[in-house]
């Protein structure tokens, strides 16, 4: 954050690769159009350009972006309430998601990035038939054992084989280590 502050251009980058996601999830969760998501995101990285130098404590940093993203998003929700036409019947006021806590956020953050290390230690063909599991559209079992040239039958024990080797990865033992209640998922 310091070299960020000072104008280090590789700084900022590394600042915006870093919580660029974290920025992101929280605007999801406001279901903007993609023009007003942009609006929302610039703003929020404009106000950090602004507001750096008053960040004292660089661990406050994921909470102040969560804050200042959820707010921005808020802001532009209620000018874009103001100037729709709404049934007075039928608004039921802001998504619960808008009322999503900071720890929440951060939690759902951590989690993500655990996945993603998580599956960055698998082998790569163990990640491959976790990635394919997870495609949207979802893939039949025999699509996948045609890509990977496996028969269908051995797809689900291998999928559980691959789930363990996914837990026990440093990443997501740490997570679990920290999280508990995520070991009987």
């Amino acid at each position: 954050m310091a070299r960020a502050s000072t104008g280090d251009q590789q700084a900022w980058d590394a600042l915006v690769d870093r919580f660029l996601p974290l920025v992101t999830s929280v605007i999801s969760r406001f279901r903007l159009s993609q023009a007003d998501a942009e609006d929302v995101n610039q703003t929020v990285w404009l106000r950090l350009v602004e507001h750096l130098d008053d960040l004292r404590e660089p661990g406050a940093l994921p909470g102040w972006l969560v804050t200042t993203t959820r707010n921005e998003a808020l802001r532009l929700v209620r000018k874009v309430d103001r100037q729709r036409p709404t049934d007075p019947l039928s608004w039921h006021g802001q998504d619960a998601a808008a009322e999503t806590s900071i720890d929440d956020l951060l939690l759902s953050d951590e989690r993500h990035h655990a996945l993603v290390d998580g599956l960055g230690e698998l082998r790569p063909e163990s990640r491959e038939l976790l990635l394919l599991l997870l495609s949207d559209p979802p893939l039949s079992y025999a699509e996948i054992g045609g890509r990977l040239g496996r028969p269908v039958g051995s797809i689900g024990p291998t999928r559980a084989r691959v789930l363990a080797e996914l837990r026990a990865t440093p990443a997501m033992r740490r997570l679990l280590d920290a999280e508990p209640d995520l070991r009987r998922r």
